[in-house]
């Protein structure tokens, strides 16, 4: 059986890992739609994220990019109400929908806050729609303890589970209630990427790549490709390799 890859690339800084990781989706995604596939895409919050997608939005325009063949969904979301800026979806979405048409059938926000339904109630409904749907690309960021989405260490979030999707009670950072997909299901997407800037993440990053299971990311596989998209800080505990090609 092949194994899956793991790849390392190092970014100059958080700019540069943005802009280059901008510039490897819009390449990815236009490849996935050369043979008439629709892209299954989760996205990610957080400042690299957005910064990824603000500079994404600058070369669509130009690009041979079909935005209407792209089905968006998110891995995880702070429970609050929908126009609440602190969640992971709306600002996503107002900084893409600034640059080009966003399909709301092919949009997939998690719940929001607004009615009385609690985390636990609307990630079965997100997992519901989510069906078996399988991320042909799975972005994600990392917290300086090792966690992705919404799943923290030794926190009941990262116990094994089958379901695809969990609430999230008495989070370790605020907001306490959230929805996230969990391992299980972010590792059978078909690739993973992490995005990773900045020196508070350096240990988690060596610890996670090392394969130390205590963190939800060093957990997490993509099945064909595992990228992770660091600068030289978060990158600094790593061994350092020249080659040349």
């Amino acid at each position: 059986m092949t194994m899956p890859m793991v790849q390392v690339v190092r970014h100059e800084d958080a700019d540069d890992l943005a802009v280059r990781a901008a510039n490897r989706l819009l390449t990815t995604l236009v490849a996935l739609q050369a043979d008439g596939h629709t892209p299954q895409v989760c996205l990610a919050g957080g400042r690299i994220a957005m910064a990824t997608y603000a500079e994404f939005s600058k070369l669509v325009p130009s690009s041979d990019l079909d935005t209407s063949r792209l089905e968006l969904w998110w891995s995880d979301e702070r429970f609050l109400p929908t126009e609440d800026p602190e969640r992971n979806a709306g600002p996503a979405l107002a900084l893409l929908a600034s640059a080009f048409p966003i399909d709301p059938a092919h949009t997939h926000p998690m719940p929001s806050a607004d009615g009385t339904v609690d985390a636990a109630a609307s990630a079965a409904t997100y997992a519901k729609e989510l069906g078996d749907t399988v991320f042909d690309l799975c972005l994600l960021g990392m917290g300086p303890d090792g966690h992705v989405a919404s799943i923290f260490p030794n926190h009941p979030s990262s116990e094994t589970t089958n379901q695809p999707v969990i609430g999230v009670s008495d989070a370790p950072k605020p907001p306490p209630e959230r929805i996230s997909l969990t391992l299980a299901r972010i590792n059978t997407s078909a690739q993973v990427w992490l995005l990773v800037p900045g020196a508070d993440k350096s240990a988690a990053v060596a610890r996670a790549i090392g394969g130390d299971t205590e963190l939800p990311a060093g957990r997490v596989t993509g099945r064909d490709r595992t990228l992770w998209l660091l600068d030289e800080e978060s990158a600094a505990e790593l061994p350092y390799f020249e080659c040349s090609l």
